[in-house]
């Protein structure tokens, strides 16, 4: 194997300066500062949070005009892509390939790392062909070192296919071509150059942020409820009812049911002909001409119906 370029400079990979010794800890004292390095975290995120907002607020209208999201990642920057995509559909009731995620080394490498995957530049080029991206996509790369060949070969390529491409690190890796950067500075790792803690909980937060902003500005979130849910099992279930409840409070469990099912399990469409006295196709209709925003369908919303 060919001698690796030295990588000791990034943050990422140095000593951490308040812990040498992670070894000679109680465990109470670990855990300690390890909750200590997640609010460190969750600060470097609201740093740069204008950079976070900044490619929301450009993400939006390509998602309206029927654009995807698709994150790029090797290894834990990988499986939080994957997680976060995978986490749409049943909040948002999005369409499953609205937000996407490649990891390298394939979904084989969510539970069995492929380390060495993440070494070829033009690896994810295959992936991101198969999807046919063009200008309305968008391209969210993540390396928590800022240096990863596979997700920096896989922005470039998507940004010579005319896609928004964003790169989100916890490192300064050097340049890169890309429309935004959101650069966590994250710092050294409690066991040093393990990115799966303090990066990939920063990380974690960004991603959240960024879809629940987006599909929020898109309709799916009236006040803090998530009135687009698809209730799949038992615990949505309920929530879609009460839910529905807290918009209507005239109704009981029992019919609050009974409206979802007559409604087909759409919990908006059974909101709307709760509140507005309207039936099922007046309902779908109402939510189509507001794009999807239940505050804007009028004289419709109180606190209750």
């Amino acid at each position: 194997m060919a001698l690796p370029p030295d990588r000791g400079h990034l943050a990422t990979e140095q000593q951490h300066a308040g812990v040498s010794s992670i070894e000679s800890l109680a465990s109470h004292e670990l855990v300690n500062c390890m909750a200590e390095e997640a609010a460190f975290a969750a600060d470097a995120v609201a740093a740069c949070s204008g950079q976070v907002a900044a490619f929301i607020d450009d993400l939006v209208p390509r998602m309206r005009n029927g654009g995807r999201l698709v994150y790029l990642g090797a290894g834990t920057s990988g499986r939080l892509g994957v997680l976060d995509a995978s986490e749409c559909p049943p909040t948002f009731q999005s369409d499953p390939e609205q937000v996407q995620a490649l990891i390298a080394g394939g979904d084989a490498a969510l539970r069995r790392s492929s380390e060495h995957r993440e070494d070829d530049p033009s690896g994810a080029h295959p992936g991101l062909d198969e999807l046919g991206l063009g200008p309305l996509d968008t391209v969210v790369g993540i390396a928590a070192g800022g240096t990863t060949p596979w997700v920096l070969g896989g922005l470039q390529y998507a940004r010579s296919l005319g896609c928004l491409v964003c790169f989100i690190r916890c490192a300064d890796g050097g340049d890169v071509e890309v429309d935004h950067l959101i650069d966590l500075q994250t710092g050294p790792e409690l066991l040093t150059g393990s990115t799966r803690m303090k990066a990939g909980t920063a990380t974690k937060i960004v991603l959240n942020a960024i879809t629940t902003g987006a599909f929020t500005a898109m309709g799916k979130v009236h006040r803090n409820r998530m009135v687009d849910l698809r209730a799949t099992n038992q615990k949505l279930h309920d929530r879609a009812i009460r839910i529905l409840l807290s918009y209507a409070s005239h109704l009981d469990r029992a019919a609050a049911d009974e409206l979802l099912g007559e409604c087909g399990g759409e919990l908006k469409t059974a909101i709307v002909c709760a509140c507005g006295k309207m039936d099922v196709e007046q309902a779908r209709t109402a939510i189509v001409a507001a794009e999807g925003r239940l505050g804007d369908i009028p004289g419709c919303f109180q606190e209750e119906c």
